[in-house]
């Protein structure tokens, strides 16, 4: 895609990948593709904020190209050192060799560590509150620790008003177009959730803790420009409102089931739950975790108040993606969940116990004793896995009752 002019002299020079459909060492489905985006800032110092993976490093220079020559930048912004922002780094400075680099403290450990036998760097670390006069215009440093690594920061350009926020607000979609209003807020604000609930969940305090700093210091925003994604210019009071609803685990009255079943037995019970809490009137959604990609589910429990694990027991203990599925989810760090536990067995039913330990070391509270069935379900049995999930959600109602009575009072 060519480059593109956001405002007078700040172009958006970054690269689209159509084609990728895991990130993060498959941990993330990009089913829409991604960008990688990277700014060029025009000035009496040509400044470049972030680059690109390293398989897009010509697709970037052709960009910048377009506009300026490349030997001509004077400095490069680093807010993150992860690979997908930095790696084109080494083949920029084939052509400006003299550039000076910008970032935090644990950006400049990083870059050493990923590229000191690639390229030598003029690196000045910068804090919060630090400024960058190129000329007409002037950058000013926020550290973001562990937004999601400990060397990120934004950058705001001050005469523009917009933030540089790399990781934060983004989303993974490839797109030919570059701005909020020109494509669909319904399919953005989903991938903005996705994109949340996978990767800076588990960093919702410190999201929280920076979005409350940044609003007392009062900074005029009329853009925010993230690394990956659509660049927001419209509805940034949207997008800056919700995050801190997602920060504050603001969560809706939704179950999550999530199961793996191995001859179909734990899917008959996951099923009829459902249909129980349904007649209750509460959203379900309801996944087979071997049918069902990670990243979509991942999502849903983001949002949801409580979640029903179910497993077929193997060798006494669950189904193995079943394990990997919830030590996924406890890296997520997930807070004030709640939880019920079912599944079939044949001769020993240890994987319910397996599931409540795992569970609970996460920190989700289990309000319901476990549903275990022998072999496969019969008429009776059917009927109480119905039981069981209206059960559920009369305790489910009765908890999240006394958690907002404590939160008013």
């Amino acid at each position: 895609m060519p480059a593109e002019e956001i405002i007078a002299d700040v172009y958006w020079i970054g690269a689209i990948d159509w084609n990728v459909r895991n990130f993060h060492g498959y941990t993330y489905n990009t089913k829409r593709g991604t960008t990688f985006n990277a700014y060029l800032i025009l000035d009496d110092k040509i400044t470049l904020i972030d680059t690109v993976f390293k398989p897009f490093a010509q697709e970037m220079l052709e960009n910048i190209s377009s506009i300026v020559s490349p030997e001509k930048i004077d400095y490069i912004i680093v807010n993150h050192l992860e690979p997908d922002h930095s790696g084109a780094l080494p083949r920029i400075f084939e052509f400006c060799p003299k550039a000076k680099i910008f970032g935090s403290v644990k950006s400049k450990e990083g870059l050493y560590k990923h590229y000191y036998n690639q390229i030598g760097l003029d690196f000045q670390v910068v804090k919060t509150g630090d400024k960058l006069h190129l000329g007409k215009k002037t950058l000013t440093f926020i550290e973001t620790p562990m937004i999601h690594w400990p060397d990120s920061m934004f950058t705001y350009l001050i005469e523009g008003e917009i933030l540089f926020s790399n990781d934060a607000f983004g989303q993974h979609w490839a797109s030919m177009e570059r701005f909020d209003d020109q494509v669909n807020e319904t399919v953005l604000m989903d991938e903005a959730l996705k994109y949340y609930a996978n990767i800076l969940w588990p960093f919702s305090s410190l999201i929280l803790r920076k979005i409350e700093e940044i609003q007392k210091l009062n900074i005029p925003l009329k853009i925010i420009a993230p690394s990956h994604g659509i660049i927001w210019r419209k509805n940034l009071n949207k997008i800056i409102q919700t995050y801190l609803a997602w920060a504050k685990n603001e969560t809706k009255l939704k179950v999550v089931i999530a199961y793996e079943t191995m001859y179909g037995s734990t899917e008959i019970m996951a099923k009829n739950i459902a249909k129980g809490i349904i007649d209750s009137q509460v959203e379900v959604k309801i996944f087979d975790i071997n049918q069902i990609d990670r990243t979509e589910i991942i999502k849903e429990m983001f949002e949801a108040k409580a979640y029903l694990i179910g497993s077929s027991t193997h060798d006494n203990a669950m189904l193995p993606n079943m394990a990997g599925f919830l030590k996924f989810l406890r890296g997520l760090k997930p807070k004030g969940k709640f939880a019920g536990v079912f599944g079939s067995y044949g001769w020993g039913g240890g994987a319910l116990k397996d599931i409540e330990e795992v569970l609970k070391e996460t920190g989700i509270e289990i309000i319901q004793n476990p549903l275990a069935i022998q072999y496969v379900p019969d008429e009776n049995q059917i009927k109480n896995c119905y039981e069981y999930g209206k059960d559920f959600i009369l305790k489910l109602k009765k908890e999240n009752q006394q958690n907002l009575n404590l939160i008013s009072s």
